[in-house]
């Protein structure tokens, strides 16, 4: 096996880099301002949002693929008149999302060489330095049209909850009403405490498929998963209880993963791919109160579900910072 500084090596990552790249880097970050009609700041502010490390003033770390792409960003930002906090956000989500998918998908197919040519973990890696360039048209194609289907479901949404209201909502209001979830894995800890690095990535990986599976399949959205848990939204409190309930059929106390999970209906501040708000915040704290299998709702989103499904109220109990609150229990109403 070449060493990792091998004449061998380095040309494969420099074929591959050329396949990624778009070419080869030739240009300095001067350069690449000069290219764009930009400042340097401008380039070293966008390649800072994209997560990508900068360099010394006189390193020739750019491709001239690069410079267009810096240069599209910032005749939008002029031509739209965008704020800089507005296009670094814009540029950060991308960013922020490449870089999880890109370690995403390199450990899947590092897992799949494994298994499938009973390779040790250094050796797949190596591995997929070879095969990368074949798979990346596949990849790519894939990211833009998820990517495509995604936003085309974002903006049908807009235009269903937006379109036809004419009420002007309070500017000191959260702007959307949502359902929101947490479904957390009971006892994560000692769960998985003996478990190989093999068995834990199975573990964390069965449970994330079976979350989404359920969450997407009952009409709701994951907005992120937290290793041992899973934050979800629905755009209606029903939604949102079949999406809790589906959890605790799936993953109740019978499963290798158990969770509890707390559902509150209100307002949330959309921002960075998440979701902020009191509503947020208190679905976490009833998370925690819940038993395994189970779901706790707050008064208000009981109420709000009233005639749709059971609940069961539950002793009062004092939780740190938002006082003496009487969780309800959702029940899935027999049939």
């Amino acid at each position: 096996m070449p060493d990792e500084g091998s004449p061998d090596q380095r040309s494969t990552l420099s074929r591959l880099e050329d396949e990624l790249l778009g070419g080869p880097r030739t240009l300095t970050i001067a350069q690449v301002a000069e290219r764009a009609h930009a400042s340097v700041e401008d380039v070293r502010l966008t390649w800072q949002a994209l997560g990508l490390p900068t360099t010394a003033p006189e390193a020739v770390a750019f491709t001239e693929q690069d410079a267009r792409l810096i240069a599209l960003t910032v005749e939008a930002r002029d031509r739209y008149e965008v704020s800089e906090r507005t296009a670094v956000s814009l540029v950060r989500s991308a960013g922020h999302t490449a870089d999880r998918l890109a370690v995403w998908q390199a450990e899947a197919i590092v897992e799949h060489l494994v298994e499938r040519y009973e390779l040790d973990d250094v050796t797949a890696r190596l591995l997929l330095l070879d095969r990368l360039p074949e798979l990346v048209p596949l990849l790519e194609a894939q990211l833009v049209h998820a990517w495509r289907r995604h936003m085309a479901v974002s903006a049908a949404r807009f235009a269903a909850e937006f379109a036809l209201s004419h009420v002007t909502e309070s500017s000191d209001e959260l702007p959307l009403a949502r359902a929101v979830g947490f479904a957390d894995i009971v006892s994560f800890t000692v769960r998985t405490a003996a478990l190989t690095s093999h068995d834990l990535a199975e573990f964390v990986q069965a449970f994330e498929s079976q979350a989404r599976d359920v969450v997407t399949s009952a009409g709701g959205r994951v907005v992120k998963t937290i290793g041992d848990a899973v934050l979800f939204v629905a755009d209606d409190a029903a939604t949102g209880a079949d999406v809790a309930l589906g959890l605790a059929d799936v993953l109740g106390s019978g499963s290798a993963s158990p969770v509890r999970i707390g559902l509150v209906w209100g307002r949330v501040l959309s921002r960075f791919g998440d979701v902020f708000g009191p509503s947020v915040n208190l679905a976490a704290r009833l998370t925690a109160e819940a038993h395994p299998g189970t779901v706790f709702l707050d008064e208000a989103t009981a109420a709000t579900l009233a005639g749709e499904f059971e609940v069961e109220v539950q002793p009062p109990r004092a939780m740190a910072g938002l006082g003496t609150l009487r969780p309800v229990r959702l029940v899935r109403r027999a049939r």
